[in-house]
């Protein structure tokens, strides 16, 4: 890991030096940057994000971190004793920093499966109808009659795309809590 202070990120974040900077970034499994101005925290993650084309998460507690969180793909609230702002401005929100764990592992995973299966899900939704009307086309001879009335494809897409999302969103979970604390390569895989 790497661990800077702001007034050498001041330094880094200069033109001349934001490249070796980065490789050096590169070659760390963390880079923790300590007692930085909310400027700098926030071009630091700019920098990372347009220049390595980095998914970025940005954890903050107070309002000197609203920026940051601002500019990051992810952001994280702590709520804490030195405000609610960066909260209000995360897109989400944490009562102690010990459980950024199981938010990026268990529900993050869970996130990215829900959302996997529900793209394939509506995917083959929209197959199914245009397929159906696809093949109507060669009964009737290609007249562009319509073969359901209006209210029927409402309530079609009314049935199949509300009560399964909802049904799959609340109850699916692909591997428990537990097993994912203790494998966290299993959120690469979801990946």
């Amino acid at each position: 890991g790497l661990v800077i202070d702001g007034r050498t990120l001041e330094h880094v974040l200069h033109d001349s030096l934001q490249n070796i900077f980065l490789e050096l970034t590169e070659k760390c499994r963390a880079v923790v940057c300590c007692q930085a101005t909310p400027l700098q925290k926030s071009v630091l993650v700019r920098l990372v994000r347009s220049k390595l084309k980095a998914m970025t998460l940005a954890v903050g507690d107070g309002a000197n971190d609203v920026s940051m969180i601002q500019v990051a793909d992810t952001g994280v609230g702590i709520s804490g004793q030195e405000g609610m702002q960066a909260v209000m401005a995360s897109d989400f929100a944490i009562s102690q920093f010990r459980h950024l764990r199981k938010l990026l592992l268990v529900h993050g995973h869970w996130c990215y499966t829900r959302l996997t299966n529900m793209v394939l899900y509506f995917f083959y939704k929209n197959v199914t109808y245009v397929n159906l009307l696809f093949w109507y086309q060669f009964f009737c001879g290609f007249s562009g009659t319509s073969m359901t009335d209006y209210w029927i494809l409402i309530l079609f897409n009314l049935l199949f795309t509300s009560l399964p999302p909802i049904i799959y969103g609340v109850l699916d979970k692909d591997v428990s809590a537990e097993i994912l604390m203790e494998l966290p390569q299993l959120y690469t895989a979801s990946q």
